[in-house]
């Protein structure tokens, strides 16, 4: 018994660091720009997409392929910003928000359309040579896909908040994120801010579909499911809260894995459980301040 709650530790924490790159890239968009990218998945979607394609077309291994599914996904998100969310950043925050909605709603609508018309509608498998394998530790089993995804995504956090804390953008980012008016008023180009958060949220959607693609199936509707998980995470964690979304997807990967042990298939419910909790209880989230 205890050797199937720590396989299912592992394979929580796996799960959830994956949950919580999912959710970094929106967390930072809302936090900085108070916009809600709802087609954040669809995002996610595209980097599985581009990986597959990087690894049939020109055999580049999903994982030295990140950074090039990284770049391409931020110039989509800045193009996509530009296109349709740039005049929205003068707006009031709810009128902002409610805008944002609607027009990531179409890019929700589109996206897998565009992908249908890509890769066709059927599914498609990412694998590797090393898929499946593991390795055994104290008798729990490593996979290798889960386990080099984990150290990818703890890389990608840290490098995202060294990014955030130590570098000139970071700091134009957090006081945007606190008063655009105030952070244009001492130069801050809010502008430039704006599309460079959008893009590097759509380049981490883009690293997290590279691992998405490795886990399970692809196909052009997959995005709305990881489009709700982020959503849940970001909730948990408290909105805009980066290092705290990436916490929050790790407790939420970690729920699901051991209830799984007494729920079966109905463990998928924990996070809708754990979501409405903090709604009813904490609804600033666990990891926001005040």
């Amino acid at each position: 018994m205890i050797q199937m709650f720590a396989q299912s530790f592992v394979n929580g924490v796996n799960l959830g660091a994956l949950y919580g790159l999912a959710a970094v890239g929106l967390s930072l968009a809302f936090g900085v720009m108070k916009m809600m990218n709802v087609a954040h998945g669809e995002f996610i979607m595209l980097g599985s997409y581009i990986a597959y394609w990087l690894f049939m077309l020109f055999d580049i291994d999903p994982f030295l392929g990140i950074p090039i599914v990284a770049f391409v996904l931020f110039l989509i998100g800045a193009v996509l910003y530009k296109l349709l969310f740039s005049g929205m950043v003068t707006f009031h925050e709810e009128l902002k928000l409610k805008n944002s909605l609607l027009v990531a709603f179409g890019l929700f609508l589109v996206l897998p359309e565009v992908a249908k018309l890509l890769w066709t509608g059927d599914e498609r498998m990412l694998t590797p040579s090393y898929s499946g394998s593991s390795f055994g530790l104290f008798g729990v089993r490593f996979g290798y896909v889960p386990t080099i995804g984990l150290l990818v995504s703890l890389a990608v956090i840290t490098l995202l908040q060294l990014f955030l804390n130590k570098t000139y953008f970071g700091k134009s980012a957090r006081a945007t994120a606190d008063n655009w008016k105030a952070a244009k008023m001492m130069g801050v180009n809010d502008a430039r801010t704006y599309i460079i958060t959008f893009a590097i949220g759509a380049a981490l959607a883009g690293i997290a579909g590279v691992l998405v693609g490795l886990s399970g199936a692809l196909t052009p509707g997959m995005g709305i499911g990881w489009t709700i998980k982020a959503l849940i995470v970001v909730v948990l964690a408290g909105m805009g809260s980066i290092g705290g979304a990436f916490i929050a997807g790790l407790i939420l990967g970690v729920a699901e894995a051991v209830s799984a042990i007494f729920m079966g298939p109905y463990a998928i419910t924990v996070g809708l459980i754990l979501f409405l909790l903090i709604l009813m209880f904490r609804p600033q989230g666990l990891f926001a301040r005040g």
